[in-house]
C-alpha cells in the first residue's frame, strides 16, 4: 500500500508518476507501454525491486555524441544483442540517477551529462526464464545522454563489446523496434 511507505521514497515515486503521465509518447504502442508503467508503479511500490515478478522498473540511457550522429550500445551478454546501457533500479525510484549510474557502469565514460531533464522513451520488453528468475517483463524507463566520443569506452562483465555506432549503421548490429524508436527521436534532441 502507497500510505505503508516512508514518506520521502512515496514523494519520489508520486514525482516519477507525474513525470510518466506528463511525457508524450511517439506513438500508440508507445503510450500504451506508459499507461501499463503508471499502473504498475501505482499499485505496487515494489516494482522497483528486480524480485518483483509482476514485472519491475528499469532505467537505461540512449546516449549520443555531440553532434547528434552516433549512439553507444553494447552487446549484452545474457541476452546475445545491441542495445542501450541500462538494468535494474535496486529497488530505487530514482530512475533518473539509475539511468545515469548504469550508464557510466557499462560504458565506463565520465563525461556523460543530461540532455535535457525528461523521460526520453519507456518501453515494456519480456525478458526469458534464466536459472531461479522466472520470464517476467522490464518496464524501462529511458534517458538521453550525451558524451564526448573521445573519451574511450570500456565495457563491463555484463556485456561482449561495447562501441559507438553511426546512427545510419544501426541496422547492421540487428537492432530491436525499441533501440530503432530510440534512434528515430535522436534528431529531435537539442544540441
Amino acid at each position: 500500500m502507497m500510505s505503508d511507505i516512508d514518506p520521502l521514497r512515496r514523494e519520489t515515486i508520486d514525482r516519477l508518476i507525474v513525470d510518466l503521465c506528463a511525457y508524450l509518447p511517439l506513438d500508440e504502442r508507445e503510450a500504451a507501454m506508459r499507461a501499463r508503467l503508471v499502473a504498475l508503479i501505482a499499485a505496487n511500490p515494489g516494482a522497483f525491486a528486480r524480485t518483483t515478478f509482476v514485472g519491475h522498473v528499469t532505467a537505461s540511457a540512449w546516449i549520443v555524441d555531440a553532434e547528434r550522429t552516433h549512439a553507444l550500445l553494447l552487446h549484452h551478454r545474457k541476452l546475445d544483442r545491441w542495445l542501450q546501457p541500462g538494468g535494474h533500479v535496486d529497488d530505487d525510484p530514482d530512475v533518473r540517477a539509475a539511468a545515469m549510474r548504469e550508464a557510466r557502469e557499462e560504458s565506463g565514460l565520465r563525461t556523460l551529462r543530461f540532455v535535457f531533464e525528461g523521460i526520453y522513451d519507456v518501453d515494456i520488453h519480456a525478458i526469458p526464464a534464466r536459472g531461479n528468475e522466472p520470464a517476467h517483463e522490464h518496464f524501462d524507463i529511458r534517458f538521453a545522454l550525451e558524451a564526448d566520443r573521445r573519451e574511450p569506452v570500456r565495457g563491463n562483465d555484463e556485456s561482449h563489446a561495447v562501441r559507438w555506432v553511426a546512427l545510419e549503421e544501426l541496422e547492421q548490429f540487428g537492432i530491436d523496434d525499441s533501440v530503432r524508436r530510440l534512434a528515430a527521436k535522436t534528431s529531435a534532441l537539442p544540441l
